[in-house]
C-alpha cells in the first residue's frame, strides 16, 4: 500500500467536501482524520515513527500549510483514541477531541465528552473544565456509579471543593462577601454544582414565628425537580449549621414544595468540612461542600484546529 497517496487522497477530499457540503464540516473532519491516523499508524510500523516527519514535509509542500509534525501527530493520537473508546461522538469537533489526547484516564475522557454532549460546551469551555480536575473533584462514589451506568442523585456531581471565582481578588471577610462572589458569576457557580440548578435568589426572606430569617442562596434543581438550600459558611463546618440548615429545608418543603415536588436538599459551603459532623448527621439530604476561591485568569480565545 502507498500510505502517502492514501493519506493525501483523504486530506483532499475531506478539503472538498468542506467547500462543498458546509453541513457534513464536522463529521467529514472526524472520519478523514481517524482514517489519516490509521494509515499514520501503520505506515509507523512498516517505515518507522520518522516516517510521518517526511509525509508532513510532503504534504506541506504539496498542498500547503497546515500538516505540519505536531498537527499529523495529533491524528494519529486521535486515532488511537477512538479505537479506545470505541466510537467516535458528532457531537464533538476535531478541536474538543484535541484537548481530550492530554487526558489519560478513559473513564475521566468520557466524562468530558458526556459534558460536551448534553451541555453544549465549546472547547473553550472544555479546556477550563479540564484545567479545573472537575472529574477529579467528584466524589469517588459518583465515579463508580458513571462506569456502572448507575442511575446519578442530585448530589453525585456536586463538586468538591467548590471553586468559586475572585475576579477582581476580593478579600472574603463575611458570608456576604463569599455571597457576592457568587453571584457576580452564577453560571460558574451553578456549573459547579452538577446539572439542572437555577438560580431563584439571594437572602430569601423566610418568616419563623416572628422572626424573619434569610436563606442565603434558593436554587431549584429542574433535572431532579427539587428546591435547594444553600448556606455558605467561612468558618469551619460546626454542628449548628446543620440544625439552622434543616429548619430552612422544612420551611421550604411546607411552604414552597407541592405534592409533585421531591424534598428540599440542603448544601453547606463552607472554608472547612468537619466530617465527624456529618457522619452523626441522620438527614442524608443535607451535604457538607468546601469551596476553594481561585482568581480567575483571562480566558484565551477559542482555538481551532483546521487540521
Amino acid at each position: 500500500m502507498n500510505y502517502y497517496n492514501e493519506i493525501k487522497n483523504e486530506i483532499i477530499n475531506n478539503e472538498i467536501t468542506k467547500r462543498v457540503k458546509d453541513y457534513s464540516k464536522n463529521r467529514s473532519d472526524l472520519n478523514t482524520y481517524y482514517n489519516v491516523g490509521k494509515l499514520l499508524s501503520e505506515a509507523g510500523k512498516h517505515y518507522g515513527e520518522g516516517i510521518i516527519k517526511k509525509y508532513s514535509k510532503r504534504l506541506t509542500e504539496e498542498l500547503g500549510k497546515g500538516y505540519t509534525f505536531t498537527s499529523l501527530t495529533r491524528m494519529k493520537k486521535f486515532y488511537i483514541l477512538v479505537t479506545k473508546l470505541a466510537t467516535v461522538s458528532q457531537h464533538l469537533t476535531y478541536g474538543h477531541y484535541v484537548e481530550l489526547l492530554s487526558v489519560k484516564n478513559i473513564a475521566k475522557i468520557k466524562y468530558y465528552i458526556k459534558l460536551v454532549e448534553t451541555q453544549n460546551l465549546s472547547i473553550r469551555e472544555l479546556r477550563t473544565r479540564i484545567k479545573n480536575k472537575e472529574y477529579e473533584r467528584l466524589d469517588e462514589n459518583t465515579k463508580l456509579k458513571l462506569a456502572n451506568k448507575e442511575e446519578p442523585k442530585v448530589e453525585d456531581f456536586i463538586k468538591n471543593p467548590i471553586m468559586i471565582n475572585n475576579k477582581n481578588n476580593y478579600k472574603i471577610i463575611s458570608e456576604k462577601a463569599l455571597q457576592m462572589l457568587i453571584l457576580e458569576d452564577i453560571p460558574s457557580f451553578l456549573d459547579e454544582l452538577g446539572v439542572g440548578f437555577t438560580f431563584i435568589r439571594n437572602e430569601y426572606r423566610i418568616k419563623i414565628g416572628d422572626t424573619y430569617n434569610y436563606i442565603d442562596l434558593l436554587l431549584y434543581n429542574i433535572e431532579f425537580n427539587c428546591y435547594v438550600v444553600v448556606e455558605l459558611k467561612i468558618a469551619p463546618l460546626k454542628k449548628e449549621d446543620i440544625g439552622q440548615i434543616e429548619i430552612y429545608m422544612n420551611y421550604i418543603d411546607n411552604h414552597l414544595k407541592n405534592i409533585n415536588q421531591d424534598k428540599t436538599i440542603g448544601i453547606i459551603i463552607c472554608k472547612k468540612n468537619n466530617k465527624f459532623i456529618m457522619e452523626y448527621c441522620s438527614d442524608k439530604r443535607i451535604l457538607a461542600k468546601e469551596y476553594k476561591i481561585v482568581k480567575n485568569p483571562t480566558l484565551s480565545d477559542e482555538l481551532t484546529y483546521s487540521h
